[in-house]
């Protein structure tokens, strides 16, 4: 399980607040859907949550256990998947295994073993000695996620994972995160695809100009704003508390 408590992020080089104020609560065995407009914070959160950034404030517990003090770790079991970080294109996915693989002190066996189930499952075998930048974009995706997926994580954060993809591959995506919410694991799943959402999360957060305004199940998001779909909910959370209108609202009174 992982505990967010009022996490903060201030890049100081131009002295922006990318992430303000989030407190979420993320379990094992569930999807988490984490949304919010573009720039809300999303993609910083999940950076932090993955170890690549740094927190300014806040704490980030995984099990009950500080990040800052179990980072090294904590990072064994985490895959952070995002469209910003791209494989080697003059690798074949045989040789991003190895790579990877060592990267994680995996051994042969286990590296051998791992490789031949996610190849065969993301239907990548028949293009194991080809180079990755050859590939479609659904194929470079189904590489990607079985690299990411290698060294078998715990917590799995996904960022736009079905981004371009035809229906075929993001069925295969979907049914691939619902196998691991089988096997316990904890997924937190970034997506602009509400119906996504709506099909597969068990609980969501959302996030608003770098602020958490809601956590918790699907069918409570439409509840607790008193609408009857998770796109009404959604429009109606940012519609609040998004900065400018606050401003603009703040002005008209004047």
């Amino acid at each position: 399980m992982i505990t967010i408590e009022h996490l903060k992020k201030t890049f100081k080089k131009n002295k922006v607040e990318a992430v303000k104020d989030v407190s979420l609560e993320i379990r094992d065995g569930e999807i988490f859907a984490l949304l919010g407009p573009n720039g809300a914070g999303k993609t910083t959160t999940m950076r932090m949550l993955s170890t690549l950034l740094e927190p300014t404030a806040g704490t980030i517990l995984y099990d009950g256990k500080p990040l800052e003090q179990e980072s090294e770790s904590i990072r064994r079991r985490i895959a952070f998947l995002t469209n910003e970080i791209r494989l080697d294109g003059q690798f074949t996915p045989d040789e991003l295994a190895d790579y990877y693989g060592g990267l994680y002190e995996m051994d042969e066996e286990t590296i051998h073993r791992n490789r031949e189930q996610l190849f065969n499952y993301f239907g990548i075998s028949e293009f194991r000695d080809r180079r990755y930048e050859t590939f479609s974009t659904g194929m470079k995706q189904k590489t990607s996620l079985a690299i990411c997926l290698l060294h078998n994580p715990d917590t799995v954060i996904f960022d736009e994972p079905t981004n371009g993809l035809d229906i075929l591959t993001q069925h295969l995506i979907e049914d691939c995160l619902l196998r691991m919410k089988a096997e316990g694991k904890c997924i937190i799943l970034s997506t602009h695809i509400l119906d996504l959402v709506a099909r597969l999360a068990d609980r969501v957060g959302i996030i608003v100009d770098g602020r958490s305004v809601f956590c918790g199940t699907v069918p409570e998001l439409p509840e607790s704003q008193g609408v009857k779909t998770v796109e009404e909910a959604f429009i109606k959370l940012y519609k609040e508390n998004h900065e400018e209108k606050a401003i603009i609202g703040k002005r008209g009174k004047e």
